[in-house]
């Protein structure tokens, strides 16, 4: 059974889902992909890995870093599992671009290499948002794309956590790079 329960941040409201074996999504409301792996018998209650991720929520949203992570379940594809192991390295207050992130996946799975847009698209489909950092990741020309629940929340992620906002950009669309 999925259980969820709501959090009021600071940028906005956030849907979080959890199961007995953890937390199965976190998403932005209005965001790109809201709700997408959320069970359709699901029940309003807050559950003990529902709680302890709003514990984490609100250190992050303090500005802190939680020393703590609830315990995720996440269910995927092997490459998209790769992939979100990998957004779970990137440090807070770094960045990482989705070209690096392909030759990490790449060598993870023993390939010799990995497409960014394929990376790009596993980014994308992470289901649980912050706590799996995927607004860390960023364009190989420094720019602030790609970002399910807007790359205005993702500046404003990255802008809590310290990231020199003046090395990257957010793209006007229609414009070329």
């Amino acid at each position: 059974m999925q259980y969820t329960a709501a959090y009021e941040a600071p940028i906005g409201r956030l849907l979080l889902a959890g199961d007995e074996a953890g937390l199965t999504g976190l998403w932005m409301e209005g965001g790109k992909y809201f709700g997408d792996t959320l069970a359709a018998g699901h029940i309003k209650k807050e559950i003990p890995v529902l709680k302890e991720t709003k514990r984490w929520l609100a250190l992050y949203f303090s500005g802190r870093e939680p020393e703590f992570m609830p315990l995720l379940h996440l269910t995927g594809s092997p490459f998209r599992m790769t992939v979100w192991e990998i957004l779970q390295q990137i440090p807070y207050g770094k960045t990482m671009t989705y070209g690096e992130i392909s030759l990490l996946a790449a060598e993870k799975m023993g390939k010799s290499r990995m497409s960014a847009q394929a990376v790009g698209n596993a980014v994308g489909h992470n289901p649980v948002s912050i706590l799996i950092p995927c607004h860390r990741v960023i364009g190989a020309d420094g720019s602030l794309t790609g970002y399910a629940g807007g790359v205005d929340k993702k500046a404003a992620l990255l802008t809590l956590e310290g990231v020199d906002m003046s090395a990257l950009y957010i793209p006007v669309k229609g414009t070329a790079l």
